[in-house]
């Protein structure tokens, strides 16, 4: 016999869920995206790898952001009034406000979503297409490679508002946007001891 849904994951109106209705979701588990009107939950533990690399990342690019750029971890991004993802970290020209729930596109540099076997699918396909379709300019996609991070980076093409493959960092990365960025990804984690 299966529970009932509670109450709260009912949507409020025919036409499903939107964008303001995550902050009226005070029931919801913590990391609640909202994808095509489609309540999304991050159900699965978090692994100690992703929260070193989101930890490290969020650390390391707020010392190099320069003025006038914030860095915010698992924030949601308004991208149109169905689709409301919570990247694992973004950088935005928006000034910090403490009272914010979300930030809007526009105001978005760069997205980075580290992938975790949960959300592997979306992170490569849906949130990669969604962000570009959104006109965030830069998109990062870190994948684990024998206990190191690797990053995917994605520009924006203007023209066709797609994301244009610009590299695959191992070991370390250096860019000159959204800011001069550099980093030793080989020292975002610690290595694993062998016994």
């Amino acid at each position: 016999m299966t529970e009932p849904l509670p109450d709260w994951m009912r949507p409020p109106r025919e036409e499903g869920w939107f964008a303001e209705d995550l902050d009226r979701l005070p029931e919801a588990p913590r990391h609640t995206e909202l994808i095509d009107g489609a309540l999304v939950f991050m159900m699965s533990p978090q692994r100690s790898w992703h929260g070193r690399v989101v930890t490290a990342l969020t650390t390391t690019l707020m010392d190099m952001a320069p003025e006038g750029v914030e860095v915010e971890r698992e924030m949601t991004i308004r991208l149109d009034a169905r689709t409301r993802p919570e990247p694992d970290l973004l950088t935005t020209t928006a000034p910090y406000d403490p009272e914010r729930t979300w930030f809007a596109p526009e105001d978005v540099q760069l997205v980075i979503e580290v992938v975790s076997p949960e959300s592997a699918h979306r992170d490569r396909t849906v949130k990669l297409r969604k962000y570009a379709e959104a006109g965030i300019p830069h998109y990062w996609c870190v994948e684990e490679e024998d206990g190191a991070p690797v990053i995917h980076i994605y520009e924006l093409d203007k023209p066709t508002q797609t994301y244009v493959a610009a590299g695959i960092h191992r070991g370390t990365l250096r860019r000159p946007v959204p800011f001069d960025i550099a980093l030793d990804l080989d020292g975002l984690t610690p290595r694993p001891r062998r016994h």
